[in-house]
């Protein structure tokens, strides 16, 4: 079985992520006739929490999160075509979920493509779609036993 991390990525990392990502999303960009802009990209990895997917094998991938009181958000999860179909994303959306669990937020949130692929990942892992805007899919996942209500009263009965 493949050991895999994922670590704090860094600006070096930058390039490897813009390239990916392009690589990755290029043609859904060209089938529903959105602009793809390095600066777009460049401006909101400055602003998420990005981190690289590496193993012995190398780098395989990355992943770039957000957040809000809502929940964590799968903003950007991409993975090098050479390691794909290897448990590698089912890998990030079990670390993101433990991440929102240990963060306390309510659910893990993502948007995808109506059309790719990577929704029946998704669907497996357990996210649900929750909604849909254009071309894009919005998907959730709650994080059980995070009633901030009972949370709140349990803590102040004690």
């Amino acid at each position: 079985m493949m050991e895999r991390q994922w670590r704090p990525a860094t600006p070096d990392d930058l390039e490897f992520a813009r390239e990916l990502t392009c690589r990755n999303m290029l043609r859904y960009y060209i089938e529903h006739e959105l602009l793809w802009q390095d600066e777009a990209f460049d401006v909101a990895w400055a602003g998420r929490d990005n981190r690289l997917i590496t193993s012995n094998d190398g780098v395989l991938g990355y992943v770039s999160l957000s957040r809000d009181a809502r929940a964590l958000y799968i903003r950007e999860l991409h993975i090098v075509d050479a390691f794909r179909g290897q448990g590698t994303g089912s890998w990030v959306i079990d670390q993101a979920s433990a991440l929102a669990r240990q963060e306390r937020r309510p659910a893990l949130r993502l948007t995808v493509f109506e059309n790719n692929p990577a929704r029946a990942l998704y669907e497996r892992k357990g996210l649900r779609v929750v909604g849909k805007d254009e071309c894009f899919l919005r998907m959730q996942l709650d994080i059980p036993g995070l009633d901030r209500c009972n949370t709140l009263a349990t803590s102040l009965s004690r």
